[in-house]
C-alpha cells in the first residue's frame, strides 16, 4: 500500500538545531499568522494528513549493521520512524542526536525509534559512531519504502526530474497502524514533540 501525501514546504525554513527559534505567534483577524512557532507549523501541516488511522506500509530494510529489520519486529510497541535525507547534514544531525537523547523515555514507554534514509549501511554504521548515536538507521537506497510512506518526490528541475527525500516522521501504534503524521518536519525540538504526542495517544490507548 502506498501512501499519498499533500506536500507543504515549511520545514527548510528551520533546517537545523542552530536555526533560531521565531518569536510567539501572534495573530490578527483578517490578516495572516506573523512568526509561527515549528510547533504550530507542524501541527497545520499534520492536520492535512490522510494516513493517520490507516495500517502502516510493511517495509523490511538492512540496518547500520547490515541486519535486516521489518515493521513486524515491532508489533506491540509504539514506532517512531523518521524519514530524512542525509547524514551528516545539519538538520539530519539534529534529529538523530536529539531521538538519542531521548531514547531512553522513547522506550520506557515501550517506544522505539527509526531513521531511515538513502545512505548505505557503510555511511549509517560512520555517522553513528561519529555522533555516538543510539537509535537503528535503515538503509533505503531504492527508494521503497520512502515511496510507500510518501517520503520520496520525483521533482522537475531544468528540464530533468530528479528526486528528494520529504522529511517526515509517522508514529506506529502496536497494532501496527498510523496513530499521527508529520508530513513536514522542523528539525529543531522535534524529537521532543514527538514524545509529547507520544504521550498523549498512549494515555488514550
Amino acid at each position: 500500500m502506498m501512501l499519498r501525501i499533500a506536500i507543504v514546504s515549511l520545514a527548510a525554513l528551520f533546517a537545523a538545531c542552530e536555526t533560531p527559534v521565531p518569536q510567539r505567534a501572534t495573530w490578527t483577524p483578517g490578516k495572516r499568522i506573523t512568526n509561527p512557532q515549528p510547533a504550530d507549523m507542524e501541527k497545520a501541516a499534520s492536520t492535512g494528513s490522510q494516513a493517520v488511522g490507516r495500517p502502516a506500509p510493511p517495509f523490511s530494510l538492512l540496518d547500520h549493521t547490515g541486519k535486516p529489520v521489518s515493521l513486524a519486529d515491532y508489533r506491540g510497541k509504539w514506532l517512531v520512524l523518521y524519514f530524512y535525507p542525509q547524514n551528516d547534514t545539519p538538520g539530519c544531525v539534529c534529529q538523530a542526536t536529539k531521538f538519542t537523547g531521548l531514547l531512553t523515555q522513547y522506550r520506557y514507554m515501550n517506544a522505539d525509534v527509526l531513521g531511515v534514509s538513502p545512505d548505505t549501511v557503510k555511511n549509517h554504521k560512520y555517522f553513528r559512531e561519529k555522533y555516538s548515536l543510539g537509535i537503528t538507521l535503515l538503509s533505503d537506497p531504492q527508494h521503497q519504502a520512502m515511496t510507500h510512506y510518501g517520503a520520496w518526490a520525483n521533482v522537475q528541475l531544468g528540464g530533468e526530474v530528479t528526486g528528494r527525500v520529504i522529511r517526515s516522521t509517522y508514529l506506529i501504534d502496536p497494532a501496527g497502524r498510523i496513530a499521527w503524521h508529520w508530513p513536514e518536519v522542523i528539525p529543531k525540538g522535534h524529537a521532543d514533540r514527538v514524545k509529547a504526542k507520544l504521550t498523549e495517544l498512549a494515555k488514550r490507548s
